[in-house]
């Protein structure tokens, strides 16, 4: 019989700590895979209408579009003949450069956001733009001290993401206030005007993601 608590803990697209090494071996095969199916998508024809073309078999093509099998040089040459792409297409996803961004503790680059008020230091803690993904996420470390003002009206696109580290902030999100303490994470659409409203024990720092689509 299930435990109780077990009904409610929400149920995660992605293991977060999941260190498959199968799965990591097979990163090529699934880069193949997403551009032989987007090449195909952009043609707008089927894997059964791509399988009479080129000759293989529609549970082979199934195969190699979902990261399921590794095809051969002629089997993509064949791919590239039937789709009119050059054979180097099918790997672009692979080779393109992956961003990662390490930022020492007290280095973070100060910096002002729109609408920031006295006293609000924000620390940019990276910064990675579109690329193929289409979203810019940007973490900042926030300090608020006596000299703070609390005027909450922030607003932007995109949705936040906030961790509190110290101190205690009561935090308004629209016509909603929440208390923020350590330990407490705040997740929210960052459309509705929001910021910290009084401050209640300072100094206080949080950490803020927000995320944005690029255009």
């Amino acid at each position: 019989m299930k435990n109780s608590d077990d009904l409610t803990k929400p149920v995660l697209s992605q293991d977060p700590h999941k260190t498959n090494r199968d799965k990591r071996e097979k990163v090529l095969e699934v880069a193949i895979g997403r551009e032989v199916k987007a090449y195909r998508k952009q043609h707008d024809i089927t894997v059964a209408e791509l399988a009479k073309a080129t000759g293989l078999s529609i549970g082979m093509l199934s195969k190699i579009e979902n990261g399921m099998t590794s095809p051969s040089l002629t089997t993509l040459q064949t791919l590239a003949h039937a789709l009119s792409v050059p054979l180097t297409s099918f790997f672009k996803r692979f080779e393109e450069n992956r961003e990662a961004v390490h930022v020492k503790s007290g280095e973070g680059l100060e910096a002002d956001r729109r609408g920031t008020r006295a006293g609000h230091q924000y620390n940019l803690l990276g910064h990675i733009g579109a690329n193929m993904s289409g979203v810019i996420v940007e973490p900042y470390l926030i300090t608020l001290t006596e000299a703070s003002d609390t005027f909450p009206e922030f607003q932007h696109d995109g949705i936040e993401f906030i961790y509190m580290i110290e101190g205690e902030v009561e935090y308004r999100h629209g016509d909603r206030t929440f208390i923020l303490k350590p330990g407490d994470s705040f997740f929210f659409d960052a459309d509705a005007p929001h910021g910290p409203q009084k401050h209640i024990k300072l100094p206080a720092r949080y950490l803020s993601i927000i995320s944005y689509p690029a255009s």
